[in-house]
Formats: C-alpha cells, structure tokens, sequence
C-alpha cells in the first residue's frame, strides 16, 4: 500500500507565536490565531504579504501601508477566508487603503523578535487581515516560529519507511520551501499559500496518486482537507482549545507530531482499511 502524509505548517509542524493589530481598536492581540480571527466574520479575508521584515522595519512608520506596497511593488496571496472572494476584489482595497500604517505592522514585527528572538526562527511571516465589509483592512498580523521537537525526526522516519511528507499551508512558498530545507521535504512537495480550498485540492490530487492520504493539521482552515484525506489528524501540540467540528473531522487526535509515524505504520499494517470508517 502506498501512503502520503500531508502537513499543516504553522501549530503543526512549526511552534508558532501570532501576533495582531486591530487597526480599529489600536489594540494588539498576543498569541493568537489569525485563522481563527479571519473566519470570526465572513466578509474578512487573511492576507499573506511577500515582503521582508528588514524592509518593513525600514520604512516610515507613519507611511500608508497601501502607499508601501505599491512603492515596493509587494506582491501577495490569499491564505483563508470563509467565502471565495477575487484576488482583484483582495488588491483593490489592499493597495488603496487610508488607515493602517507601517508602523502598524512594525509593532506585530517587533513583539515576535521579541519573543522569539532567543530561539532559532526558521519562518517569519507578515501579513494582513481585509474586511471586505469594511474595504479595508482590520489588522495587520506577523507569525514567527521554529519547527516542533521531533518534527524533523518524524520526517525522516516517515522517508525510512517509503512514505513521502509534504506541505500545504497558506505561509508564503519561500518560507516554507526553507522550513522544508531544514526538515529534509523536498521542494517540489512545498505548497506554499495554499487557501483551506486549495489543501483540499492537493489532498484530492495526491489520492490519485497513492492509496491513501493523511492529512496532519491543527486548525479550522485543515477543516475541508480533514474531509477530503483517508485519514484524518488533528495535533494538539500548539494548542488544546480547537472548535468542536475539527475534532468531529478527525480521525485521531495527537499531542506531538512524533506520533505521526507510528500511525503510519498502523495504516501501512492494515491492509483491510478502506477509508475513514476503518479502525485504525
């Protein structure tokens, strides 16, 4: 029988400290989740920015974030939303918005160097949350994180036994295909801002090619790649507090990602498991 795992990035195989500014509150959020944030309001879209943290830190502060994209000609990708919404529809507001600064989205910079600054940082990422109600942008968000002890492990357990690990995550391609480097994934198995659709469709595409199908995750944007895998896994290593309907979708539940490998093997044993009603 062949076998793919699938892998969530961030909370998954990344510890992750999250961070977010409301722009309308002039609060920030510490440890947060911005899935969870994003799917707090249909009309909210999460927002993964190509750009470097040095360039922002750079800049002026009170400079227009929407007038900092256009001058560095940032690029982006949809990470997640509640309902499909046009990159066209995505670019007009983040390019024309009045409100949110780059000081802004420096404050989410600086709280995770702050926090991580002592650990070693494979991914750093920025981003912003739209309000397509609003046509404007609600908070600016940046991630920082390391892989998880025995991520990388549980990676090269899964190559010994003839079992492939990819990615699919709604970070940015670079950051991950770095991730990717350090834990042994080859790039072309690194799906970089991939929307929960998207998870989905690579989920689909990778059953045409193996017999079954593992999707690791830990958050509600794995929710439609849950459902879609043979077999569905939930991680609690981030965090514990999950809506209801992820743990309805999953087929086990894991504290560490080290765990994964061995539930592999089950499966590989099983040659009578026909999908997600079976007992593994």
């Amino acid at each position: 029988m062949s076998v793919a795992v699938v892998f969530d990035s961030a909370g998954t195989l990344l510890r992750t400290y999250r961070v977010a500014r409301d722009i309308l509150q002039d609060e920030m959020l510490t440890e947060v989740e911005t899935t969870t944030i994003t799917f707090g309001a249909e009309a909210r879209v999460l927002v993964v920015l190509h750009l470097h943290s040095r360039d922002v830190i750079e800049a002026p502060p009170d400079q227009l974030l929407s007038a900092f994209f256009l001058e560095r000609s940032v690029g982006f990708g949809v990470a997640c939303s509640r309902r499909v919404i046009p990159a066209e529809a995505v670019a007009d507001i983040l390019y024309t918005d009045g409100h949110a600064r780059v000081g802004d989205m420096q404050a989410c910079i600086r709280q995770v160097w702050s926090c991580c600054k002592r650990e070693s940082i494979v991914t750093m990422n920025s981003g912003v949350i739209l309000n397509m109600d609003l046509s404007g942008i609600e908070f600016t968000v940046t991630t920082g994180g390391r892989p998880f002890d025995g991520a990388r492990e549980a990676i090269s357990e899964l190559h010994r036994m003839g079992v492939p690990a990819y990615i699919a995550s709604g970070d940015r391609v670079t950051k991950l295909e770095r991730m990717g480097d350090y834990l042994g994934i080859p790039r072309e198995r690194v799906y970089g801002v991939a929307t929960p659709s998207m998870k989905a469709r690579i989920v689909e595409d990778l059953k045409e090619q193996y017999d079954k199908v593992v999707m690791v995750g830990d958050a509600i944007n794995d929710l439609h790649a849950f459902r879609k895998a043979d077999l569905a896994v939930l991680t609690e290593q981030q965090s514990d507090r999950k809506p209801d309907i992820l743990y309805a979708s999953a087929d086990r539940v894991i504290r560490n990602v080290s765990e994964v490998p061995g539930i592999v093997a089950e499966l590989l044993t099983d040659t009578t498991a026909t999908g997600k009603s079976a007992t593994i």
